[in-house]
């Protein structure tokens, strides 16, 4: 054989004795068991990746959803304002007001649609509330209680209503006052005139569901509204006349109107406004608080608006955003002819 068939010959292969081990097929398994792991650890985090994007895509047009219905209930109220100021110059064919406006008697909700969203604007007149610094204590107990307070409960934060309005002896400090003073942060009542209804908040035994108002369940199982103590009290209400147009039936008991009036008065007015007398007369149940019952002008009027925004496909957003102005209409002389008193953006409603 010569030199180069050794070349040419292909290798032997020795042939592995039965049950020898072959040292290399772990290395081969554990490399495959980490890739495995290693895809399930990457699947993990790019589904916490993908969720987390989400998530964040949806707060953010939640967010834009909410600055949008913000800047249309700010433009309802706006418009409002315009409709109560143009409603006496501005004349229907058949000489009604085409506005509403102060000089026809108060438009308490009007309807305003936009091509991004629609918006409600409720009016309501701090005449269809009591005057908190100026109710009598019994009818502070009577509103309280129909609210949904004990009688217990309705007589501790009256007596801490009028104890935060009036002055105390000689600067002394009352019982009110070392209660406060426990808290953290710890405070004194005022012991002056409420000069903002928002303070009633740090009264003692006042909560912000009877505050703002909560819903409770009618007789026939169904959730209902229950107006708080900003429907029903303000620094500006009145000490005469109630507006009954727009009046909640928690003050209308809390004068002495009987609960059987007030539905009825209630019932009425969801069909028409009320614009006399003549129209409740046969509702008189004989209380002098019923007298108080009237359609009363007023210049300052608290109006809400909650706007929902249009989407692109033409349907509304689940969204809701509301805005609340304390208006005080001043009259043609002035320019301008109203003064916002107070601008909440965030305004609390229930409805």
């Amino acid at each position: 054989m010569s030199s180069c068939d050794g070349l040419l010959t292909r290798p032997s292969w020795r042939r592995l004795p039965i049950g020898a081990q072959v040292t290399n097929l772990p290395h081969r398994g554990s490399a495959l068991l980490a890739v495995l792991w290693l895809t399930a650890a990457l699947s993990a985090i790019a589904f916490s990746v993908a969720n987390t994007v989400r998530a964040e895509t949806e707060r953010t047009s939640t967010a834009v959803d909410s600055l949008r219905a913000y800047y249309l209930a700010t433009g309802a109220i706006n418009r409002a304002i315009l409709h109560i100021e143009w409603g006496p110059g501005y004349r229907n064919a058949d000489g009604t007001s085409m506005f509403g406006g102060q000089g026809q008697g108060p438009v308490t909700i009007m309807q305003f649609e936009f091509p991004s969203g629609s918006a409600v604007v409720k009016l309501i007149p701090e005449t269809a509330k009591l005057n908190v610094n100026q109710a009598p204590p019994q009818q502070l107990m009577n509103l309280l209680v129909v609210l949904g307070t004990t009688p217990e409960q309705a007589q501790a934060i009256t007596q801490g209503i009028v104890d935060w309005r009036s002055g105390s002896p000689g600067g002394s400090f009352t019982a009110f006052d070392q209660y406060y003073l426990t808290l953290t942060p710890s405070f004194r009542a005022r012991h002056a005139s409420f000069q903002e209804i928002e303070e009633l908040l740090l009264v003692r035994g006042v909560t912000r569901d009877l505050f703002y108002g909560s819903y409770i369940h009618d007789p026939q199982g169904q959730l209902v509204r229950r107006a708080g103590l900003r429907d029903c009290l303000s620094v500006y209400g009145s000490v005469s006349l109630i507006d009954v147009n727009t009046a909640e039936p928690a003050v209308m008991e809390a004068i002495g109107v009987s609960p059987g009036s007030v539905a009825a008065i209630v019932a009425l007015r969801q069909t028409t406004p009320i614009s006399s007398a003549d129209q409740i007369s046969g509702f008189s149940d004989g209380s002098q608080g019923f007298s108080r019952l009237q359609r009363s002008q007023t210049t300052m009027a608290t109006l809400r608006a909650t706007a929902r925004v249009r989407l692109a496909n033409g349907q509304f957003s689940d969204l809701r955003r509301s805005v609340e102005a304390l208006v005080k209409f001043l009259g043609p002389e002035w320019t301008p002819p109203f003064h916002i008193m107070r601008w909440y953006d965030q305004a609390v409603t229930l409805q």
